[in-house]
């Protein structure tokens, strides 16, 4: 067997879709030359309460006719946003039809998908029938809308083990989290309005976030004292600079999301393991933006103790190596997806294998790409590119959700066993 051979490709694609939108806060002002009182914001909120009544009665069913197409609980919405912008408006506004009115000018509809889904990672859902041969999975993606943001989004789904792999078809309702509070390091928000995970959408928050939540690594943690948590690693990117930040998903309905710190947290594409290495949290990292390096903690935040274990040996990875998700533990090992850059900045999917009381010694690793792009696959929003964020593990089989051309995702299928016999062993 060869390499490309190891994987199956299945029928099932993600594509974005342009129609899914949040509303969203939007914010104005002058430009700093011309930055005078009353402010922009201010002569809006005059302009809105200057008008008579009867325009804006029908203002407000326009508005409503409009959004509540598309959007649950938009009175809910619009009236949230005039409670955070109530302060900065210097009216007097005593009827919730204008308070409507005013949030909604201080908001806007976001097609938070409407570029690219891509980067997926999966990770396993809580067993109704643990009897049942089938999983159930939560996928994260990638959106990028208008102006290059990106954003999280999930679906979910069910698989085999084999071919039979089917994903729930997503509401077409797009609901931001609530922020709860921002406090003690932790941002904390409630997703209070979605009434399935697909609705839920995590766009940046923070000013570190402010061009995107990108490349979400998810994986099931599950601690000394058994306790599992839903933890992903991802990078926030602010338009200039990168850093690595923690979300915990603590029930799907409810996130925590905060910034790692210490020397090796400035660095994009850091993955967890799913559990402690001899006591301590472990993570994969690509801190010099080529090898890959294994990085501990004692706290799960700041990192300041890592190490390069794995370098570019094999053409089509010449020009960087990192990881393609959290390690998978089996038998033989850690299993690690990697991605190598080679010739004209063309990304593949490969893997290797770490020693499971060592993940400092990498004991395998595939000499030729497992996943490449093909002739058909070499367009997209960025040609020659194949990437993953994470794989899931069932019964020694693999489902790898992957990402061609930073435009759309699809699905792949192989054994442990396959996989692991074209790897080339490590002297």
């Amino acid at each position: 067997m060869i390499a490309a051979d190891v994987f199956t490709k299945l029928g099932v694609e993600l594509k974005p879709d342009p129609s899914r939108t949040v509303i969203r806060p939007f914010s104005f002002g002058y430009p700093a030359a011309f930055d005078r009182q009353p402010t922009r914001a201010q002569d809006v909120a005059r302009r809105v309460m200057s008008l008579d009544e009867s325009m804006r009665d029908r203002m407000l069913v326009l508005l409503k006719a409009a959004m509540e197409k598309r959007h649950r609980n938009v009175d809910g919405v619009f009236l949230r946003r005039f409670a955070e912008v109530k302060g900065d408006i210097g009216v007097e506004v005593k009827t919730e039809r204008d308070r409507l009115l005013i949030g909604a000018y201080f908001s806007q509809e976001y097609a938070f998908e409407s570029a690219a889904l891509f980067n997926p990672s999966i990770v396993t859902l809580p067993d109704d029938d643990p009897d049942d041969d089938s999983i159930r999975f939560l996928v994260s993606l990638r959106g990028v809308g208008e102006g290059h943001v990106s954003s999280v989004t999930f679906r979910t789904g069910t698989w085999d083990g084999g071919t039979g792999l089917v994903i729930d078809p997503p509401s077409e309702q797009g609901v931001p989290p609530r922020i709860d509070s921002n406090d003690d390091g932790w941002v904390k928000m409630r997703a209070d309005d979605s009434e399935d995970v697909s609705e839920t959408v995590i766009f940046p928050i923070l000013p570190s976030q402010r061009q995107g939540i990108e490349d979400l690594r998810l994986v099931r943690f599950t601690d000394h004292d058994g306790v599992e948590s839903l933890i992903g690693t991802y990078t926030a990117f602010d338009g200039s600079s990168a850093r690595s930040e923690l979300l915990r998903g603590i029930n799907q309905r409810s996130f925590e999301m905060r910034a790692l710190t210490g020397t090796f947290a400035a660095y994009k594409g850091m993955a967890l393991f799913p559990r402690r290495i001899g006591g301590r949290f472990a993570m994969l990292g690509r801190q010099d933006n080529v090898n890959v390096w294994l990085l501990y903690s004692d706290d799960l935040y700041n990192w300041d103790e890592g190490m390069r274990i794995m370098g570019p040996k094999y053409p089509w990875e010449f020009v960087q190596i990192g990881n393609c998700g959290s390690p998978i533990e089996i038998d033989e090992g850690w299993l690690v997806f990697t991605h190598g850059v080679g010739m004209v900045r063309g990304y593949c999917v490969g893997a290797c294998l770490l020693d499971k009381d060592n993940p400092a010694r990498v004991l395998a690793r595939t000499p030729s790409p497992l996943l490449f792009p093909s002739a058909e696959q070499r367009g997209g929003y960025v040609p020659n590119v194949t990437y993953s964020c994470g794989a899931l593990l069932h019964r020694r089989r693999i489902l790898l959700p992957y990402a061609i051309g930073d435009e759309y995702s699809a699905f792949t299928t192989g054994s442990v066993d396959d996989l692991l016999s074209v790897m080339e062993w490590v002297a």
